[in-house]
C-alpha cells in the first residue's frame, strides 16, 4: 500500500484509483457455482496469507469459498490460542465489532472455531491507509481533509458510547481510510463493556504497570515502542484504570489525535514509559499553535485543549459535542 501516495480532491480524502487487477473481478464462474450437497464449514476458507502480526494475534487474508470473496481472518497466536482469558477477550472483540453496526466500524462476518478448535473471526477486507500513514504524508493534505476523517471517527465513538461500549484504544494506527473515502475505526480488542447490572468484568488495577496489558507489550524494543505509542493516546484515568471510566477517555484520545493533526507532533513525547505516564498525568502541554508552522484555527485549538484536559469535567460532554464543533465554520 505504501507504493501509492494519497492525493487531494477538494474537501474529501481520496486515493489514486487502483490499477486494473488490484481488486478481484466478479465472474460468472464465481457467482453461479453451486454449493456442495453437504456444506462443511471447516473447509470454507483457503489461500491464507499473513498480512499483520499483533502482540497476541495474527491477521490474514483468505478466500471465502462459499461466497467467492477475499476476507480478513483473525486468530490468536498459537501460544495464546488456548488461554481462557485471551479467548474471552478475543471473543468479546469479535462480538463487539459485530454488534456495533455503523458506517464507521468494520463489518464482522463470522466467528467460529478452526479445525484445531481455536477461535477465529472474519471481517471485511478494505484496501486503504491508516491515519498514521496519512499523517506521515501530512504535507499532501489540507486541514479540512484530516478534520473530515476525525469527524467520522467521532461518529463511530458516539454510536459506540450510545450502546454502552468504550473503545479505549483510539489512535491513528486504528483508523483506516479506504480508497473511496470510507473511514473505519478498527480494533475493539480493548473495548470496555458492562453487564446488565452495570458491573464490569475487569478488576481495578493496583499499579500503572498494568498499562502493559493495553499495549500487548513485549520485552523487546519493538514491544516498548508499541507501549509508548499506545500510552501516548491514553487518558490519565485510563492509565490509572479508574473503575468509573467512561466515554470521555475516548474523547481524550481523539483530542490527542487532533493535537497531532494541528501541531504536527504529540503533546507529550517522552521516550521512556514511566516519564511519558508522568507527563500525561501532570504536565500541561503547550498550545498546538506554539509548535505549528502555519496558522491554526482558534476554534479547533480550543476544542483540542478541552479534549485533552486532565480532568474529565473540563472536556466536551461527549463525542457528539466534538462532532458539533468540528462541523462549525472554523476555516
Amino acid at each position: 500500500m505504501a507504493n501509492v501516495s494519497p492525493m487531494n480532491d477538494g474537501d474529501h480524502v481520496r486515493f489514486p484509483m487502483p490499477q486494473k487487477g488490484t481488486f478481484p473481478s466478479v465472474y460468472l464462474e464465481d457467482t453461479d457455482t453451486p454449493l456442495p450437497p453437504v456444506v462443511n464449514p471447516k473447509t470454507r476458507y483457503a489461500y491464507f496469507q499473513t498480512i499483520a502480526r499483533g502482540g497476541k494475534s495474527l491477521i490474514k487474508t483468505c478466500k471465502d469459498l462459499h461466497l467467492s470473496r477475499v476476507v480478513v481472518y483473525k486468530t490468536l497466536k498459537p501460544e495464546f490460542a488456548d488461554d481462557p482469558n485471551e479467548q474471552r477477550r478475543f471473543l468479546r472483540e469479535a462480538r463487539v465489532s459485530a454488534m456495533l453496526q455503523h458506517p464507521n466500524t468494520m463489518p464482522t462476518y463470522e466467528v467460529g472455531r478452526d479445525n484445531r478448535g481455536h477461535y477465529y473471526f472474519t471481517m471485511k477486507l478494505v484496501h486503504g491507509y491508516t491515519l498514521r500513514e496519512l499523517l506521515n504524508y501530512r504535507e499532501l493534505y489540507d486541514l479540512t481533509q484530516l478534520i473530515e476523517v476525525l469527524v467520522q471517527v467521532a461518529r463511530a465513538l458516539e454510536y459506540a458510547h450510545q450502546h454502552g461500549v468504550i473503545h479505549r484504544d483510539v489512535k491513528p494506527e486504528n483508523v483506516l481510510v479506504g480508497p473511496f473515502g470510507e473511514v473505519l475505526l478498527l480494533d475493539w480488542g480493548l473495548a470496555k463493556v458492562w453487564n446488565v447490572e452495570g458491573v464490569s468484568a475487569e478488576p481495578q488495577a493496583t499499579s500503572s504497570s498494568e498499562i502493559n496489558v493495553a499495549a500487548d507489550a513485549q520485552t523487546s524494543i519493538t514491544g516498548q515502542q508499541q507501549l509508548i505509542g499506545t500510552a501516548a493516546y491514553m487518558s490519565p484515568e485510563q492509565i490509572d484504570r479508574v473503575p468509573d471510566i467512561d466515554g470521555l477517555t475516548d474523547v481524550y484520545s481523539l483530542g490527542i489525535i487532533l493535537y497531532e493533526v494541528l501541531a504536527g507532533r504529540l503533546p507529550h513525547e517522552a521516550t521512556q514509559v514511566d516519564a511519558l505516564l508522568a507527563e500525561i498525568r501532570e504536565a500541561v502541554p503547550k498550545l498546538p499553535s506554539e509548535h505549528a508552522t502555519s496558522t491554526i484555527p482558534t476554534l479547533l485549538e480550543n476544542l483540542c485543549m478541552r479534549c485533552i484536559s486532565k480532568e474529565r469535567a473540563g472536556r466536551p460532554d461527549g463525542a457528539q459535542e466534538v462532532i458539533r464543533v468540528l462541523l462549525e465554520d472554523w476555516r
